[in-house]
């Protein structure tokens, strides 16, 4: 369940006027969390290009029980990585969050609170690797950093932050 408990609710008109340094930054549970959602989703998504790849190889006359193998297998692997690059890209400088962001209740921005641009994007698509490969030591790096950033946050000059509550207009308790 995403809900921490006492986080504080705001109307809509109240969201957009918060200050980037009031939103807290997201910590690695947190994320943690929102990955494994996105994870799910990734998955269809790398079932129906390996689905078009496989149709592709009918199409063309390939013997479907050998597996691609040099520079077929490369352009297939760097043809899998840019389109789920291209989802994250997408979610992130359209509204700073991917689906399991949004569960969570997190969000990309820049240090300055702004949306990330599409460079800064690419290049977290690039570095997230290399912070989760030696036994994801860059993503527990925010343990130990002062601004709870992992490696990829820290070279693009990026921060998840935890969105507030929003309540319905007119809820009781919410603020104006």
């Amino acid at each position: 369940m995403p809900d921490s408990g006492n986080a504080p609710t705001i109307n809509h008109s109240t969201e957009g006027s918060m200050a980037a340094g009031q939103l807290p930054i997201a910590g690695f549970i947190r994320r943690l969390l929102a990955m494994v959602y996105d994870g799910l989703l990734l998955l269809g998504i790398t079932f129906a290009y390996l689905t078009l790849i496989w149709i592709v190889r009918k199409l063309a006359g390939q013997d479907l029980n050998r597996p691609l193998t040099g520079i077929s297998a490369l352009l297939g692997f760097i043809g899998l990585w840019l389109v789920l690059a291209y989802y994250f890209v997408l979610c992130w400088t359209r509204r700073g969050q991917t689906l399991g962001m949004k569960t969570w209740r997190l969000r990309l921005q820049n240090v300055g609170g702004g949306m990330p641009s599409a460079r800064a994007c690419w290049l977290r698509c690039l570095l997230a690797p290399v912070s989760l490969a030696p036994a994801a030591l860059g993503y527990l790096w925010s343990w130990y950093d002062r601004q709870r950033g992992a490696w990829h946050d820290i070279w693009t000059h990026t921060r998840v932050v935890v969105i507030p509550k929003v309540s319905p207009p007119g809820a009781a308790g919410s603020i104006r």
